[in-house]
């Protein structure tokens, strides 16, 4: 049996297609390796914040003012999608947003907070719009059985896409830091790469990506988005119908805002408490973002044959022994164990995740449920950075202590998992469709 084999897509579904929508999480990882991870999340501490104390807690506002705004409109513009039938032409709009918004970062100067907060806050908006748009489109690609697997290799190709950028700004920065140049000239140049690549790499997406779906009658007779609200309330009202898919939600909001912590505070964390140099963070990054491609694209085989739940759970127990070694920390070398476990259970959790929301979405639904997944992950990743960045400004600094608080969000969220039966969620996702 082929690697990739078509019996896990849907009839009429080719590989090629596949492909252009894996091609959208290769396009994206650029903005979060490089912008939120490595590279920009470090220098606005250091260098536009000029590491004052409320630094860390600058960057996680920004961000959370992002998810909060995502997670007020993601819900409605989902379900806006599903009635006009408009997931591919919305996210053509999202993506121009955040490329030219990442490419204006290149702006921010050192002392111009405020600029840089509110540019993260764009860009950041339009990267979760096309994340969550771009996972809508998974039930229409991939069989039920199967749906973990192509997941899989959605997150473990992008993963390559985040590799490509960071090192191709790794060779940027150790070029200029060899002449001298300043972490205030170099750091925009990353910007720009990291939106060209962005907007280049999607172009495979537009032209080999099918939109399957049908406008609704309702959609059409009173304009969209009062139709896409009213669907959008009757899904709340019926919440008690897809019980399992609100536990999972539930659950999402705690352990998404751990893997947050991780995605916007690893480097902050490795420089400011382990004493990375900035090229060793981006090397460290590279290797983390390498574990992940590997850990999303194996535990995708694996999560089709040993249930998605279990999965999901043995990431999580992973998170949470990752926090502890990451705390107790003293060299560069231990941190090194913590990273490449996170990098592992980084790419199979978010992929685990996908997977099992798209199990639990009913096929005239799925980017309104989509969407509502994102208001879980988006409301986690509030919760997780700005817990994180709030204990650190309370305790003068003592990030050992935040990253160990952390842990004791991936310990709720296995608890919370326990209550989810896939059997169960599936079957009202069928019977409502």
């Amino acid at each position: 049996m082929s690697l990739f084999s078509q019996d896990a897509l849907n009839p009429g579904v080719r590989k090629r297609e596949v492909f252009g929508w894996a091609m959208y999480d290769f396009a994206n990882s650029g903005y979060t390796t490089v912008v939120i991870t490595a590279v920009f999340a470090a220098y606005f501490v250091g260098g536009i914040a000029q590491k004052a104390e409320w630094a860390t807690f600058a960057w996680t506002l920004a961000l959370s003012i992002s998810y909060f705004i995502v997670m007020l409109t993601m819900p409605s513009l989902g379900a806006y999608a599903d009635l006009r039938a408009a997931k591919k032409r919305i996210l053509a709009v999202v993506t121009l947003g955040c490329v030219v918004s990442t490419a204006a970062l290149a702006l921010a100067r050192p002392g111009a907070v405020g600029m840089a907060m509110l540019l993260i806050i764009v860009s950041n908006v339009f990267y979760s719009y096309g994340e969550s748009l771009t996972a809508a489109f998974l039930p229409e690609l991939a069989r039920p059985a199967s749906l973990g697997k192509v997941s899989g290799w959605g997150w473990g190709f992008g993963y390559f896409g985040g590799m490509l950028a960071l090192g191709i700004c790794l060779a940027y920065v150790l070029w200029a830091q060899g002449r001298g140049i300043p972490a205030a000239q170099f750091v925009p140049v990353t910007m720009l790469i990291t939106a060209a690549i962005y907007g280049l790499a999607s172009i495979a997406t537009f032209r080999l990506l099918t939109e399957r779906a049908q406008p609704r009658p309702e959609a059409l007779h009173d304009g969209g988005f009062a139709a896409s609200l009213r669907q959008l309330r009757r899904t709340f009202g019926q919440a008690r119908r897809y019980g399992d898919f609100m536990w999972l939600l539930a659950c999402a909001v705690f352990y998404q805002g751990g893997v947050a912590v991780a995605v916007t505070l690893a480097a902050i964390y490795a420089e400011s408490v382990i004493g990375f140099a900035q090229q060793e963070t981006m090397v460290l990054i590279f290797v983390l973002n390498l574990a992940a491609a590997g850990g999303a694209f194996a535990w995708g085989y694996l999560q089709d044959r040993i249930g998605h739940k279990i999965a999901l759970a043995s990431t999580l127990v992973g998170w949470v022994l990752t926090c502890v070694i990451a705390a107790l920390s003293q060299t560069k070398g231990q941190f090194w164990w913590a990273a490449t476990i996170a990098g592992l259970c980084m790419g199979s959790s978010q992929s685990a995740g996908r997977a099992l929301a798209g199990m639990f979405a009913p096929p005239r639904q799925v980017a309104e449920f989509y969407g509502l997944w994102t208001f879980a992950i988006r409301l986690a990743s509030i919760v997780g950075p700005l817990g994180y960045g709030a204990i650190t400004w309370a305790t003068r600094g003592n990030q050992r202590l935040a990253i160990l608080s952390t842990a004791g969000m991936f310990v709720v969220g296995l608890v919370l998992l326990a209550r989810v039966d896939v059997a169960r969620g599936r079957a009202a996702a069928i019977d409502r469709s």
